[in-house]
């Protein structure tokens, strides 16, 4: 089940791997909806870890929802499932490098504003979320000096460009190296 709500969506799931992409895609397209496209990777990365983290660890079954909310001036992204046992943020000196888990949290937790864990009443399990903050940069307003500027000298079409061009051969010059020694 499905709800888009202007400022509000929820996805319940099994999560299972081919349903994680699934859920992936509909943050995303909720997120380019918003004009918030600039938090779509770290929205996708953490609702990923977090889905991942119901599909390895989560008993007595996979059933969860994953909520998206836009608040004032952040993104909160949770995960509700039905396990009571809530996670552990490993420390990453006690990982072993080549280790495929115990990653997940401390990734969240690096890429997101905040994060957190709270036990879920309703369902007897827990939910565990995290924040973006999505206050849009607002452009600078060009002063009236670049203005000026811009008037004072248009720019030359790419005919024009390509015209003063014509004949020119590049000089070749050397490679050079940032890098002494």
């Amino acid at each position: 089940m499905i709800s888009y709500p202007s400022r509000h969506c929820t996805v319940e799931l099994q999560a299972l791997p081919s349903r994680i992409g699934q859920v992936r895609r509909i943050v995303s397209a909720q997120l380019r909806y918003w004009h918030l496209d600039a938090l779509i990777d770290r929205a996708s990365l953490g609702v990923t870890e977090l889905l991942s983290n119901v599909h390895r660890h989560a008993q007595p079954d996979k059933t969860c929802t994953v909520e998206i909310e836009l608040l004032l001036d952040r993104l909160r992204v949770s995960v509700r499932d039905h396990d009571p046992r809530m996670p552990v943020l490993e420390d990453p000196r006690h990982i072993a490098p080549l280790a495929t888990c115990g990653r997940g949290l401390a990734m969240v937790a690096a890429m997101s504003e905040s994060w957190g864990v709270r036990p879920d009443g309703e369902s007897g399990g827990k939910v565990v979320w995290f924040t973006l903050p999505a206050s849009a940069p607002t452009p600078a307003a060009p002063s009236r000096r670049t203005r000026r500027a811009a008037q004072e000298k248009p720019a030359r079409r790419f005919a024009e460009v390509a015209h003063a061009t014509e004949g020119l051969r590049p000089e070749h010059t050397p490679a050079r190296s940032a890098v002494a020694g």
